[in-house]
C-alpha cells in the first residue's frame, strides 16, 4: 500500500517539482517506506511506498523498459505471480517481482483494458509518454482512494484530498450538496465529495486524459440476477468453501508478515480461521475491547483465538479515548463523520504497527456480499407489514430485528409503524429498502443553517441515486436491489474508507479484504436469494461454510454490527475542550455552516439526558466532524498558502 500523487499539463508547461514533492510529503503516512518522483515535460508522478511486495526491487514510479509508460501505483495485484508467468511466455522481460511491473506489461498489450485481468485493491496512474496520455484507475468496489481536480491546464491526482490542498491553485471549501450527501446517505456520492471541484474517481472506473481531455468509463459495476441452473446446498457450499479459501491464500502472499482483525463477529473469524491454516506460524491477531459491555465483544474474540492458537493483542478503547482522537481521525478520513466507529479503528491500527506489522486480513465485506446486514432484513420485513399496513403485530417484528437496541425495544407498535412508514412507501420505489435510514439521517438537516439551506436548495440526492441505477436493475429480486445500494455506495464511501483505508494508512497498516475478491463477490452474485437470507437468517450459506471449522458460540450469537460509544464522547472528556470552542455560539455563526441556537439546544440536551437518540447522536457527532474539517483543512491550507500557519480554535489537532 502506498500513496500516489501527479500532475499532467497541456503541452508546452512545465511541472514545478517544488509543487509535486509539497502533494508527496502529505501522504508520508501512506508510505514510509520510501519516496520517488518522475517529471518530464508536461507531466510529473509521485510515489511514497509502504514496501510489501518486492522490497529490493518494487520502486516506483516505475517504468517498462523503453520508458514509454511510467506507473505510481497503490494497492496490491493478488493474482500477480500467475498473471506474471502469462506475461512471461508470451515473451515480455521482467526487471523485478513485483506487481507493480505486471501492470505495466499488461498495458503494454491491453491499455486501460487490462484492469480485467486484475484481481485486487488498487488505484493507480499509468503515463503513456509517447500519447501523452494518463490513465487513473480504481479497483471494482473500491478499496483505495483516488480523488483529482482540474486547474486550469493541470490535472492533479492523488490518494488523498490533503495531498491536493498542498498545491496553491486548489481551492478549498465545502460543497453544499456533498455535506447534504453526507447528512442522508452517510457518504458522498461519486464522484462528488465533501468538497467542492474536488472528485472521487468512483469504484469501477477509469479516467483518461490526454492533452486537456478527459474521458471516464465505468469497467465493472456489481450485477444480480444471472444465476444459472439451481444447484443443491451442498454444492454452492463447497464452491463458497473453496473460493474463499483461495481468496484468503492470495491475500497472504506478502514479503512481510500478515496479521488478522478479529472483531468477534462470524466475518472476521472466518477469514483468521482460514488464515489460519494457511501459514506454519501462528498468526497474530488484533482486536477492539470496550470499558462498555454494550459495545464490548470480547469474549467472542477469546473463544476464536483460543481455538486457533493465535498470538492475540488487544486494544482497550475508553470512552475518552474516542474523544481525544477524534480530530486526528476526521484529519484522515477528510469528510464529516456521523458515527465515531473510525476511532477505535484507527487506535487498533495504531496497535498493529507498533507490533511490526503493516498488513492485516479482515472480514469487511461479507455483510454486503452475502445478505448480513439488519437493513435487508428490515427491507424483508417491511414490505410484509406493507401488506397488512394497518397490523399491529406486523409491526412488532422489527423488534426481532435490532435486540441490541434498547431504546426501540421499548416502542409501541404504532410508534414502530410510523417509523417505518410501511403504508407510506411504496415497495416498488427502486430505494425502498433504504428510505427509512435515509429519512432517520436526514432529521440532521435541521441543524443546517438558513444559509446553507439556502445553498442546497431543491436538490434532491436521493433522485441523484437514484438515475444512476443500473438499466436491470427493476428485474432483480428486492434483496438484490437492496444489496446494490449497499455495495455501490455505503461500502466504498465509509465502510472501505472512513472505517478502512483512511484509518488504517493513517498508520501505514494495509487492509486485505477476502470477501472482496473479485471471484467471491462474481460467485455472490449469482447466489439465489434464498442461500443469503433464509426467512430472516442473514448470510445463511456463509454460516454453513462457517459452522465446521468457527467456534460455535461466534456461529450462534445474534448479530451485532460494529458499533462504538457515540457524541457523548465529546462531551465527558475533560481533554475534549475542542469540541467546547468548535460548537461556541459565535463560532459557529462564523462558520456559517449549522444554526448556532438549535447546536446549542442539542448540546445541553446531550449534556443532561441519560441517553440521547439514534438521530441527535448522529447529528452531533456530524456537526463535530464538520466543524473539525472546516478547521483542519480549509483553515490549515488556506493559512499555509499565504505564508502563515493556522491558530485557531483550541489546537483541534493536538
Amino acid at each position: 500500500m502506498c500513496g500516489i500523487a501527479g500532475i499532467v499539463a497541456a503541452h508546452g508547461y512545465d511541472i514545478e517539482a517544488e509543487r509535486l514533492a509539497d502533494m508527496l510529503a502529505m501522504l508520508e503516512h501512506r508510505g514510509p517506506d520510501d519516496r520517488g518522483i518522475h517529471i518530464e515535460p508536461s507531466a510529473g508522478i509521485a510515489h511514497a511506498r509502504l514496501s510489501i511486495i518486492d522490497i529490493a526491487g518494487g520502486a516506483q514510479p516505475m517504468t517498462n523498459e523503453d520508458g514509454s509508460l511510467w506507473i505510481t501505483f497503490n494497492g496490491e495485484i493478488f493474482n500477480y505471480v500467475e498473471l506474471r508467468e502469462e506475461l512471461i511466455a508470451r515473451g515480455h522481460r521482467f526487471r523485478s517481482v513485483s506487481d507493480t511491473e505486471v501492470i505495466l506489461h499488461l498495458f503494454e498489450e491491453a491499455g486501460a483494458g487490462a484492469v480485467h485481468q486484475l484481481n485486487g485493491q488498487w488505484a493507480f496512474a499509468v503515463w503513456n509518454a509517447a500519447t501523452r496520455t494518463l490513465v487513473l484507475s480504481r479497483d471494482r468496489v473500491g478499496v483505495r482512494p483516488l480523488y483529482y481536480t482540474i486547474c486550469g491546464n493541470q490535472l492533479l491526482f492523488a490518494s488523498e484530498i490533503k495531498a491536493l490542498f498542498a498545491h496553491p491553485a486548489v481551492s478549498r471549501e465545502i460543497d453544499p450538496l456533498g455535506l447534504d450527501n453526507v447528512f442522508t446517505f452517510w457518504t458522498t456520492i461519486a464522484p462528488r465529495t465533501i468538497f467542492r471541484n474536488v472528485h472521487e474517481l468512483p469504484p469501477g472506473h477509469t479516467l483518461t486524459w490526454c492533452d486537456g481531455r478527459t474521458t471516464i468509463e465505468q469497467y465493472w459495476q456489481p450485477s444480480f440476477g444471472a444465476s444459472g441452473p439451481r444447484r443443491h446446498e451442498s454444492e454452492y457450499r463447497e464452491d463458497l468453501r473453496e473460493r474463499l479459501t483461495n481468496a484468503t491464500r492470495l491475500r497472504l502472499r506478502s514479503d512481510v508478515p500478515v496479521g488478522a482483525f478479529v472483531s468477534g463477529g462470524l466475518d472476521s473469524s472466518l477469514i483468521a480461521t482460514l488464515a489460519q491454516h494457511e501459514t506454519a506460524r501462528p498468526l497474530h491477531t488484533f482486536s477492539i475491547t470496550f470499558d462498555d459491555p454494550e459495545f464490548d465483544e470480547s469474549a467472542y474474540q477469546r473463544d476464536l483465538v483460543g481455538a486457533l492458537g493465535t498470538v492475540h493483542h488487544e486494544m482497550r478503547c475508553g470512552t475518552d479515548d474516542i474523544g481525544r482522537v477524534f480530530p486526528d481521525v476526521v484529519w484522515h478520513t477528510e469528510t464529516p463523520l456521523l458515527r465515531t466507529s473510525p476511532a477505535p479503528l484507527y487506535l487498533l491500527s495504531r496497535l498493529v504497527r507498533e507490533c511490526g506489522y503493516k498488513v492485516v486480513l479482515t472480514g469487511e465485506g461479507a455483510d454486503e456480499v452475502f445478505g448480513g446486514y439488519d437493513i435487508f432484513k428490515e427491507n424483508k420485513v417491511r414490505r410484509f407489514c406493507a401488506a397488512s399496513p394497518a397490523s399491529s403485530r406486523r409491526a412488532l417484528l422489527v423488534k426481532r430485528l435490532y435486540p441490541y437496541l434498547p431504546n426501540l425495544q421499548r416502542q409501541p407498535a404504532a410508534a414502530l409503524r410510523a417509523f417505518f412508514d410501511e403504508g407510506r412507501d411504496d415497495p416498488r420505489d427502486p430505494c425502498y429498502s433504504h428510505l427509512p435510514r435515509w429519512r432517520a439521517t436526514s432529521r440532521a438537516k435541521l441543524f443546517f443553517s438558513d444559509a446553507m439551506r439556502a445553498a442546497i436548495n431543491c436538490y434532491d440526492g436521493r433522485a441523484e441515486v437514484a438515475s444512476r441505477l443500473p438499466a436491470s436493475f427493476d428485474t432483480w429480486d428486492p434483496l438484490s436491489r437492496s444489496q446494490y445500494l449497499e455495495i455501490a455506495h455505503l461500502l466504498p464511501g465509509m465502510i472501505l474508507s472512513s472505517q478502512g483505508d483512511r484509518v488504517a494508512m493513517g498508520h501505514g497498516v494495509e487492509g486485505r479484504f477476502p470477501f472482496l475478491d473479485r471471484d467471491v463477490v462474481g460467485f455472490a452474485a449469482t447466489l439465489p436469494p434464498s442461500m443469503k437470507m433464509k426467512v430472516l437468517q442473514e448470510k445463511y450459506l456463509l454460516k454453513q461454510v462457517a459452522r465446521d471449522v468457527v467456534p460455535s458460540s461466534v456461529c450462534r450469537r445474534s448479530k451485532q454490527p460494529y458499533r462504538a460509544p457515540g457524541a457523548t464522547t465529546f462531551l465527558s472528556a475533560a481533554a475534549n475542550d475542542y469540541v467546547v470552542d468548535l460548537l461556541a455560539p459565535d463560532q459557529l455563526r462564523r462558520d456559517g455552516i449549522f444554526d448556532s441556537s438549535a447546536v446549542e439546544r442539542l448540546v445541553r440536551k446531550a449534556r443532561t439526558s441519560s441517553s440521547i437518540s439514534a438521530t441527535d447522536d448522529m447529528a452531533l457527532v456530524g456537526i463535530v466532524s464538520t466543524q473539525i474539517l472546516v478547521h483542519c483543512f480549509i483553515n490549515h491550507f488556506n493559512a499555509m498558502t499565504h505564508g502563515s500557519s493556522y491558530s485557531g480554535t483550541a489546537n483541534v489537532r493536538r
